[in-house]
């Protein structure tokens, strides 16, 4: 096992190869340089199953689930802020136009503009917020985009007039898009390797449940109170209330203050993360994120890739890619359509009850996103997120059949259908591609590629939620159920898309991912390449069963 070099006045963290202690077994000894030398090592937990790693590390698995739950508020706002448009009380005081009953209603400019400036400000939060995350570190970026999304909150409470109501979309996109990005970096970081995907598909989970409960808030509201729009909008305060009570108690991220060369303050988290861990030497796996961040910066150099917009070049280039690539299809396959304007197109389609049919809808994606993160280590990252998001491409041809079809007793049940399968398939697409944001990337540049990759997402967001109003309103163009058609046309290269690029990352450590992408494995080969760990872990254990024997 290496030594650790104290960091040097760069703030550069050493770990000479040559340093690797030997065992006197030759063959092993030469393993454990191969290793090394790609900035890999053992822990001696990689045999372990899912559930053995988190009753093994409570803590760390206790810290991603909370960091995760607070991904609720990210889920509630958004569900509540893309949902109150179809309240009664709401369109009463922010609607602009009249039909030709008289009727109030949204204008379809409006609710564009307050779809686009929404992801605007999703945008910003991501392009910006990582320099705040690089430099200073992940907790202070969360108390940042905890501090926008409260005043995100106060606004929307104040509006009275569209106008003021942009304003508060906009500082929520500013507040979410930082959330979006820091979440799956710093819950990547603190995962055990073998609970990393389950832990950052909790991260949908609690987004789902938050967007749950905004619809049945809503759902609520308009059974009771048709024209109370304020008092869903006030309960997002509890939301935030409680991110701050648990970004004052997690730890910061280790991998990010060897990666600043604070080893000491890396040390002090390390013990607050594994206590209690049986026989756990945090000198190793200190040893372990010194190798793999001393290893990135060697390669970087060597490529000349060592400023943050490494990210578009390269080895780099690829993994941002790959990154961004999942939830960039989840844009071009309905979900300005069925997410950000669900409620609305249910209305529109003449559902009686277009709240009742979300809160439906999301208690299933709740259910299968638990169902994903129990299958997710059996089936696999890859084939979940092709499969599902395969899924919700097909059920927007099922769903443009039916507007092409006459309409019957039969067609709004159909719809619902497969609807309630697009989302299915969403959550699976969301599950998976939240995660590989947080994990696909090196370690050095991950605040970089996931707050670009997640903004790529927006940027298409805008484009869609400028169109998807007008297609499915009825006084505008009036496509109802034929927008399926146009989700499937657009949404077709980038779900066949996914079968080529997106790799399967379920057990691989940091390093190991770097090996396999610097070997340029393609993304349907990466479960059955072998890394230098493996060699490794194989070379041990035969090494330990020729002792026994």
């Amino acid at each position: 096992m290496a030594n650790i070099i104290s960091p040097s006045s760069a703030g550069k963290v050493e770990v000479p190869v040559e340093e690797v202690e030997r065992t006197g077994d030759t063959k092993l000894d030469d393993v454990a340089l191969e290793a090394a030398a790609r900035g890999q090592t053992t822990t001696g937990y990689e045999s372990l199953t899912v559930w053995e790693t988190i009753r093994a590390f409570k803590i760390a698995t206790l810290i991603c689930f909370a960091a995760a739950f607070s991904a609720a508020t990210d889920g509630y706002q958004i569900g509540m802020n893309g949902s109150i448009v179809a309240n009664q009380g709401f369109i009463n005081q922010f609607a602009t136009e009249r039909n030709g009953s008289g009727t109030l209603y949204l204008a379809s400019p409006v609710l564009s503009g307050w779809a686009s400036i929404m992801s605007v400000g999703q945008i910003v939060g991501m392009t910006t917020l990582p320099f705040v995350t690089s430099r200073f570190g992940r907790k202070p970026a969360m108390f940042t985009y905890w501090f926008v999304m409260a005043l995100s909150v106060m606004v929307e409470s104040l509006s009275r007039s569209w106008e003021h109501w942009l304003i508060g979309k906009l500082l929520a996109g500013i507040g979410v898009g930082c959330m979006q990005h820091t979440l799956p970096t710093y819950i990547s970081e603190i995962a055990p390797v073998r609970i990393r995907g389950t832990m950052l598909m909790c991260y949908s989970l609690w987004w789902t449940t938050g967007s749950f409960f905004a619809y049945i808030g809503l759902q609520t509201m308009a059974r009771e109170h048709a024209t109370n729009y304020l008092t869903p909008i006030y309960t997002q305060f509890a939301q935030v209330g409680l991110m701050l009570i648990i970004y004052l108690i997690i730890p910061e991220s280790p991998a990010w203050c060897v990666g600043r060369g604070k080893e000491e303050k890396a040390r002090k988290q390390l013990q607050k993360i594994y206590w209690g861990v049986k026989d756990f030497n945090i000198d190793q796996h200190l040893q372990s994120l010194c190798l793999t961040v001393e290893h990135e910066r060697t390669v970087a150099a060597e490529q000349r890739g060592e400023q943050w917009y490494a990210i578009f070049r390269g080895v780099d280039g690829r993994r941002t890619l790959v990154a961004l690539w999942t939830l960039l299809t989840q844009q071009f396959i309905g979900l300005a359509l069925f997410g950000t304007f669900g409620t609305y197109f249910f209305q529109q389609a003449g559902l009686p009850d277009p709240f009742k049919i979300k809160c439906i809808v999301s208690g299933i994606n709740i259910a299968a996103t638990i169902v994903y993160i129990n299958v997710a280590d059996f089936i696999g990252r890859r084939w979940l997120a092709c499969l599902s998001t395969t899924l919700s491409w097909v059920s927007c041809i099922a769903i443009g059949i039916l507007g092409v079809s006459p309409q019957v007793q039969a067609t709004q049940i159909i719809f619902v259908l497969f609807a309630c399968l697009w989302n299915i398939g969403m959550t699976g697409n969301g599950a998976t591609g939240w995660g590989f944001i947080g994990e696909i990337s090196s370690q050095r540049l991950r605040p970089y590629t996931a707050g670009f990759g997640a903004a790529t997402t927006c940027v298409a967001g805008v484009v869609m939620a400028q169109v998807t109003p007008y297609m499915v309103n009825a006084n505008q163009w009036n496509w109802g159920f034929k927008t399926g058609w146009f989700y499937a046309g657009v949404g077709l290269p980038f779900t066949l898309g996914m079968w080529f690029l997106i790799p399967e990352t379920a057990g691989r450590s940091a390093a190991e991912l770097d090996e396999l992408f610097e070997r340029k494995i393609p993304a349907w080969r990466f479960h059955k390449t072998e890394t230098a760990t493996q060699r490794l872990i194989k070379v041990e254990k035969t090494g330990v069963e020729k002792a026994e024997a």
